[in-house]
């Protein structure tokens, strides 16, 4: 089982962004806590980061042929983004939604995502956990499905 980790806008700047919200975690940081669990489980990621939408997008659309599913913290894009909607939904590859911070804690235009409804879980708050949760979650999820 190949699982994508994806990182969207201003997540390559974990560690020094806003530490006060984020943490001192940094990507790398990321990439080895989940990478431990991934071998833990038996399953293989994959790791990418992108600032711009329409990487994120050309990610998920390249996910189709090596991933079962996605473990992604769309940054900023959760609350803006229907063309990364539109791309999950139409791969329609299983994922769950991570975010470091509580998002539904703090500026009320971070409280509604638009990826949620179509996700098969939302792990938030957790900080660097969010993303082993998240992980963890997807591949029970998938392995359920499976037989």
């Amino acid at each position: 089982m190949r699982i994508l980790v994806l990182h969207g806008p201003n997540l390559n700047l974990l560690g020094t962004r806003e530490p006060q919200v984020y943490g001192s975690a940094t990507l790398a940081d990321v990439q080895l806590a989940t990478e431990a669990l991934a071998a833990e489980l038996g399953v293989t990621l994959s790791h990418t980061q992108h600032n711009s939408e329409g990487g994120l997008i050309d990610r998920i659309h390249a996910a189709r042929a090596d991933c079962q599913g996605i473990v992604f913290n769309p940054g900023g894009y959760t609350h803006t983004s229907v063309a990364l909607r539109d791309a999950l939904a139409g791969t329609a590859i299983p994922f769950v939604e991570v975010h470091i911070s509580n998002v539904h804690a703090r500026e009320s235009f971070r409280r509604e995502s638009l990826l949620a409804p179509i996700a098969i879980g939302q792990v938030a708050g957790f900080g660097l956990a969010s993303y082993t949760l998240g992980l963890r979650g997807i591949v029970e999820w998938l392995r359920s499905r499976s037989g």
